[in-house]
């Protein structure tokens, strides 16, 4: 803890004269540490921050290669597809789309595009 010490004047109307008078003040100052780092965010929490409050901004969405379960071509594919996307040799319906992300048939596989 630190003592300051503040000087008050007073002058008093009826004598003209000038007095001081001391004030000791107690400050007590603890610091303490946040619970969250805000400047190195895990990446679980950097995940499910909104892409705009991130530490850097970025997209939720990419492109991806969905394997075709019965012939095996590979499609290229956005993540967010809002139309119904068939393989181009047997026309099994890949992905379908959904409010958000769209949803992959079952047996499909799929990767990330790193382009």
């Amino acid at each position: 803890c630190r003592r300051l010490r503040f000087y008050c004047t007073s002058i008093s109307k009826q004598k003209q004269a000038t007095r001081q008078s001391h004030i000791t003040l107690e400050f007590c100052f603890e610091v303490e540490t946040m619970p969250v780092d805000l400047l190195n965010p895990t990446p679980a929490v950097e995940a499910r921050t909104h892409k705009l409050k991130r530490l850097v901004q970025g997209p939720n969405s990419f492109f991806m290669d969905i394997k075709c379960p019965g012939c095996f071509q590979i499609t290229t594919v956005f993540s967010h597809a809002q139309t119904v996307v068939l393989c181009g040799n047997c026309n099994i319906m890949l992905c379908q789309p959904t409010g958000g992300r769209a949803k992959l048939t079952e047996g499909c596989s799929y990767r990330k595009k790193v382009d």
